[in-house]
């Protein structure tokens, strides 16, 4: 076999490969999948709540298999849904996403927005996600309907969490809250959240979209239980195992789907520390539907009391 044969046979191999990964990838987007957790975080006495966290949906009316499994998870019956931002991927999307969430809209709940309820998507190329962030956001391009967005979920009784506090009684449990806008887009005013945390409800929670260091370092100083995120799609296109080469943003890729603390470094009863929990979401850019190694998810988080030697802590 000639050096020209041998090139023509690698180069069609490789093509092969790439056609194979993109189909994988291509199927793996659509494997919807429920994640569900146990988090020690009541104090003794409380009953189990059901949390659900929706994350980064990238709804385009298109995406019915989506819509369809998304309506389903009114059957978990949660206590409370949080999401965590992205739902909009076309200007289209507002009804769509307000009928996919159907009679989970009834179910008290707590929101954020991210850059792409914001902002119109673009097609981009996956790998610049792999090159350090330059800082540049794009919003030269058209808006979406995003105060229609915030009108659903206000007209349901939603807590708006953007830069701001909340409070609500879910099942016998009292919850405060505390929320930024994205901090993707440089959002966030921490100012206007910053201080303790409520220490007269029997559970403290914040909510952002993207989980940068600066935000999280503040709400677990400030005394927060859990701080619940989403935005990194946990990776979208990983290795084996899961193991995510990036965030978008400034987390580390250990923690770029799942429960953690933060600091990572901390263990439960540690001041100035909390539970975190990133989702990995269930959507993806709309030009680029692919996912590896990493399914699109939904977290039911069972929240439970925590043992007696942390609440002494």
């Amino acid at each position: 076999m000639t050096p020209t044969q041998i090139l023509s046979r690698a180069a069609g191999l490789g093509l092969a490969a790439g056609a194979s990964l993109a189909a994988y990838g291509a199927w793996e987007a659509r494997q919807y999948t429920l994640r569900e957790v146990d988090v020690p975080l009541l104090p003794a006495g409380h009953r189990p709540l059901r949390v659900l966290h929706l994350s980064d949906l990238h709804m385009a009316p298109d995406q019915r298999r989506k819509q369809e499994w998304l309506a389903s998870l009114a059957d978990l019956a949660p206590d409370l849904v949080i999401n965590t931002g992205d739902n909009l991927a076309h200007r289209r999307s507002v009804p769509v996403v307000a009928r996919a969430l159907g009679g989970l809209l009834d179910v008290p709940g707590a929101y954020v927005l991210g850059s792409n309820d914001y902002f119109s998507p673009g097609m981009r190329n996956p790998l610049r996600y792999l090159v350090p962030d330059d800082g540049r956001r794009n919003t030269r391009v058209p808006q979406l309907p995003w105060p229609d967005l915030k009108q659903a979920f206000d007209s349901a009784g939603w807590l708006d969490l953007t830069n701001g506090f909340g409070r609500l009684e879910v099942a016998g449990t009292s919850i405060s809250f505390a929320g930024v806008d994205d901090p993707h887009l440089g959002y966030d005013d921490l100012a206007r959240v910053a201080g303790p945390a409520d220490r007269t409800a029997d559970l403290r929670l914040a909510v952002c979209h993207a989980p940068y260091l600066r935000v999280l370092d503040q709400f677990a100083a400030d005394g927060y239980d859990a701080i619940i995120a989403g935005h990194t799609h946990g990776g979208q296109v990983c290795l084996p195992g899961g193991r995510a080469l990036t965030t978008n943003c400034d987390l580390e890729p250990a923690r770029a789907r799942g429960l953690h603390r933060h600091p990572a470094d901390s263990s439960p009863g540690d001041a100035g520390s909390s539970v975190l929990h990133v989702s990995a979401g269930l959507g993806t850019n709309p030009y680029v539907r692919f996912r590896v190694a990493c399914r699109p998810e939904a977290t039911l988080l069972t929240l439970v009391p925590r043992s007696p030697a942390t609440d002494q802590a």
